[in-house]
């Protein structure tokens, strides 16, 4: 059998990329300050992500993604790029 993905939207951010703190998006910026299950900890210019799966690492340059229950991990970019393409309007 074969299997496709649920088309879902999710949202994104490219960590480390031109851009001030000041604008993470705030659920990042949440997960930061808060550093919860399912939070990040930011480690100069890496941050670990904690994720069901054990904490996971995101360099400059790797997406963090915000799942469709709230939940944050990352993604290496070329994975990314095959996986998402932007979404202009959503209902």
């Amino acid at each position: 059998m074969k299997f496709r993905k649920k088309p879902v939207v999710i949202e994104a951010v490219q960590w480390g990329t031109n851009y001030r703190f000041s604008e993470v998006p705030n659920w990042l910026k949440a997960a930061i300050d808060n550093s919860i299950n399912g939070g990040v900890l930011r480690c100069v210019d890496d941050i670990h992500v904690f994720t069901l799966e054990g904490v996971m690492v995101a360099s400059p340059g790797d997406w963090i993604i915000r799942g469709i229950k709230g939940e944050l991990y990352p993604c290496k970019p070329d994975i990314f790029a095959a996986t998402y393409e932007t979404v202009s309007d959503v209902h």
